[in-house]
């Protein structure tokens, strides 16, 4: 999961993560209200957050991506493990992903 300043950079971002088969899929949702601590002072902004589905695999080249990609000095960059599943939807994240994901 990642977070975007605004509609256009988040969709950028979703479509170059997407088109380099980094992902099996990006959803955008927003915009989101964010209230965060940077550099001394409370922040009160507007975000767009990016949900990118993919694989263990593949979570380095990703984060080398958005960060070379994105607008933010220190872009949020968080992975949550799936524990579980449909059987048909986690095979078709392994098959969008497998010309890069070697697992």
């Amino acid at each position: 999961m990642t977070t975007a300043p605004s509609a256009d950079e988040g969709a950028a971002l979703a479509h170059s993560i997407a088109s380099e088969r980094l992902a099996a899929g990006v959803q955008i949702v927003g915009p989101i209200r964010s209230l965060y601590w940077w550099r001394g002072s409370l922040r009160d902004e507007q975000e767009w957050q990016l949900i990118i589905i993919t694989t263990h695999a593949l979570l380095p080249a990703l984060e080398n991506h958005i960060k070379a990609n994105h607008s933010y000095e220190t872009p949020e960059i968080i992975a949550t493990e799936i524990i579980a599943g449909s059987d048909d939807y986690l095979d078709w994240i392994r098959q969008e992903t497998r010309r890069i994901d070697a697992s």
